[in-house]
């Protein structure tokens, strides 16, 4: 159905931006870690979890 509608060049072209919409992705995933609270996603890295152990 979306080949019909779209044709063959619209997926054809799909394939050369995947690498670029990757990198976004990756950006935008970074910036979300950066912009909200870090320590609370951060958390749940293994190696960074135990780097910052509260001493309580």
């Amino acid at each position: 159905m979306l080949l019909l509608l779209y044709g063959t060049n619209f997926f054809s072209s799909v394939v050369y931006q995947v690498p670029t919409l990757t990198l976004w992705g990756g950006v935008g995933g970074i910036a979300l870690v950066h912009f909200t609270d870090w320590r609370l996603i951060l958390d749940y890295v293994p190696y960074i979890n135990g780097k910052f152990k509260k001493n309580d």
